[in-house]
């Protein structure tokens, strides 16, 4: 089985389990005075016993399908940019160092931050603004009545290269994503 027919089944076995844990829990326990509504199927005891064992299987197969793709995933490397890592590593570097996560800003919004960042001092500094104006002001009453000067802007990243990192990101995580995605669909897993 492939990667992706892993995922899939995966998602199938969800799915599976969310029933049978609804079918249990809705038989879990009656009034003794009502007759069992599970009698034919050898009573709820029995049939809740069944289910029960059935919900084990599933997790177990889950657990073994999650494994085997571990294996696989650390045995696969995918060459981006000129970097190679296995899968695992491409997996991890996207999750907790790339992309926005819970606790984590990452790459992606930090470059776009850094972009926002510097276009917002350019607007706030713009000649004319009440920013620009406050500063005149202030260089004003320094030279003691003097010319105002205009004051620009220190950017201290080169904006070129900011904005080439910035593409090649994005670049990577596009690549990563379609690599991730032949991987999937071509590789086979042995489930043990």
């Amino acid at each position: 089985m492939t990667i992706t027919e892993a995922l899939a089944e995966i998602k199938t076995i969800g799915k599976r389990l969310e029933t049978k844990r609804q079918f249990v829990l809705t038989y879990l326990c009656q009034h003794e005075s009502l007759r069992d509504p599970l009698e034919k199927d050898g009573g709820s005891r029995e049939a809740l016993k069944r289910e029960r064992q059935a919900i084990d299987d599933l997790e177990r197969r889950i657990v073994d399908i999650r494994a085997a793709i571990a294996r696989s995933n650390e045995g696969t490397s995918i060459t981006i940019g000129g970097k190679t890592r296995t899968v695992t590593e491409w997996l991890a570097w996207r999750k907790d160092v790339a992309l926005p996560s819970k606790g984590n800003n990452g790459t992606q919004a930090f470059l776009n931050a850094m972009r926002t960042r510097i276009a917002q001092i350019r607007q706030a500094n713009q000649p004319g603004s009440v920013r620009q104006q406050i500063i005149a002001n202030i260089h004003t009453s320094a030279n003691a009545g003097g010319e105002q000067k205009p004051s620009n802007i220190n950017v201290f990243v080169d904006e070129q290269e900011l904005s080439k990192e910035s593409e090649a990101f994005e670049e990577t995580i596009g690549q990563l994503d379609g690599q991730l995605s032949l991987k999937n669909a071509t590789t086979h897993i042995d489930l043990k």
